[in-house]
């Protein structure tokens, strides 16, 4: 794809409610994004699909949701304090900032050629303070992460639930991050959510685990219909691997602004159960009924970005085919994603026995389905519109219908229509949506 289609999909979220900029009445704040009507509706289907994926349809994977401000020794126990931090540089014209390794030219600035200062470390967690006093005692941080919250947790899970190895966590949650060079719009951002399993296996079992789910998530993506050839797997080199991982691959796609990473997999061996046991002074060790031995698991990670997904299957579902004498753009996303399943449009909006049976219609299927009601503009326009955010059928309400109770689906992918009667409409679209 080439670098201008970015824009065309940050002009299209804009233009149709799916992705707003953060307080944009008073000039907006750099790097934060509101997700209006139809970009709740794809995140939250996003996240749903994952959870249906990771947990619903397991019997291996329990569910969570731990706090974002913890107890400020679990990041001291983690290395965060001490190792989260970027090599950064300050312009000392324009006062921007950047990070070292982005700049080719280590002493003068990439924006106005101005004069850099030495590089220094950046630590790229949010500090606040809990409580009414400001003291030394009451820092907090705002998670960079979900997955300590996983980590913290496993001996309340192994006490409440008692699962056997191999097990996982799954979270989904905010993190934050003071990155100095967010960008290419959702993609990276000071504030945004994980999807994430911590899966707790035997020493002898981590490769082929590893194995397993960097295969399990690459097909995640292309069951919601991500083109394989916009994937591929990117192992780490040994230099760039985090001090706690012994492997990592990331899910790159290929977005507009270049291959980047989707979503991370790692061995992350038993360096969290360790490093918490020594901090807290709990035994978080697994006992084996069968062994009678007591052991740190270790944990293989799939660690995805909700706002990275997002603009994934915007990205791959855009798609501008011409119609005629016009250009015709529509969301390609899959079913399970789509914002709105069924819009339902009166030929006739000023005919009110027509709009009258077209929101009976509406509110009737509004109990199985996500519908929406539209008779704004002519068939043509609402037609466009549908396909733009990605609705998978319009339902056309015409005079005719007032006499043969039937109404006309149109297909947004095939543009093929077909006349449905009314008490038939519920079936024929539980047979292609379900």
């Amino acid at each position: 794809m080439a670098g201008f289609e970015l824009d065309k999909i940050v002009s299209l979220c804009k233009r149709r409610g799916f992705i707003f900029s953060g307080s944009d009445i008073y000039g907006g704040l750099a790097n934060t994004w509101d997700y209006g009507p139809y970009g709740v509706e794809l995140k939250n289907n996003v996240k749903a699909a994952w959870w249906k994926a990771v947990v619903y349809r397991r019997e291996d994977i329990l569910g969570m949701d731990a706090g974002i401000l913890m107890h400020a020794k679990v990041w001291e126990a983690s290395g965060h304090v001490k190792s989260f931090f970027d090599l950064k540089s300050d312009c000392k014209s324009c006062k921007k900032r950047f990070k070292t390794v982005d700049l080719k030219d280590k002493s003068r600035c990439p924006e106005c050629g101005g004069e850099l200062t030495e590089s220094r470390p950046f630590n790229l967690m949010f500090e606040t303070r809990q409580g009414p006093i400001e003291d030394e005692g009451s820092l907090v941080y705002l998670r960079p992460e979900t997955a300590q919250g996983m980590f913290v947790n496993f001996l309340n899970i192994l006490d409440s639930r008692h699962p056997k190895l191999p097990f996982g966590l799954a979270q989904i949650g905010k993190a934050f991050r003071n990155e100095v060079t967010p960008g290419n719009f959702i993609f990276r951002t000071r504030e945004f959510e994980q999807m994430e399993i911590e899966y707790f296996v035997y020493p002898k079992d981590a490769d082929r685990y590893y194995e397993y789910w960097v295969n399990e998530r690459f097909n995640w993506y292309l069951n919601l219909g991500i083109k394989k050839e916009n994937l591929r797997l990117r192992p780490h080199a040994k230099e760039e691997l985090a001090h706690y991982a012994l492997a990592c691959t990331d899910i790159e796609y290929k977005f507009p602004f270049g291959w980047s990473e989707l979503e991370g997999v790692a061995n992350r061996t038993d360096f969290d159960l360790r490093q918490h046991s020594e901090f807290s002074g709990k035994d978080l060790r697994y006992f084996d009924d069968a062994t009678k031995e007591r052991f740190y698991p270790y944990i293989i990670e799939p660690s995805g970005g909700v706002d990275r997904s997002v603009l994934a299957f915007l990205v791959d579902a855009y798609d501008e085919e011409k119609v005629k004498d016009d250009i015709r753009v529509v969301l390609r996303l899959h079913k399970d994603l789509a914002p709105t399943k069924v819009a339902v449009l009166p030929l006739l909006k000023n005919r009110p026995e027509i709009v009258e049976l077209a929101k009976k219609i509406t509110q009737d299927l509004k109990k199985t389905f996500v519908c929406v009601y539209d008779d704004t503009g002519a068939i043509g326009k609402l037609y466009r519109r549908q396909d733009e955010v990605g609705t998978l059928y319009c339902v056309t309400v015409d005079v005719q219908s007032l006499e043969d109770r039937q109404v006309t689906i149109r297909d947004r992918d095939t543009m093929k229509q077909d006349r449905v009667s009314i008490d038939k409409l519920k079936e024929y679209l539980n047979e292609r949506l379900r």
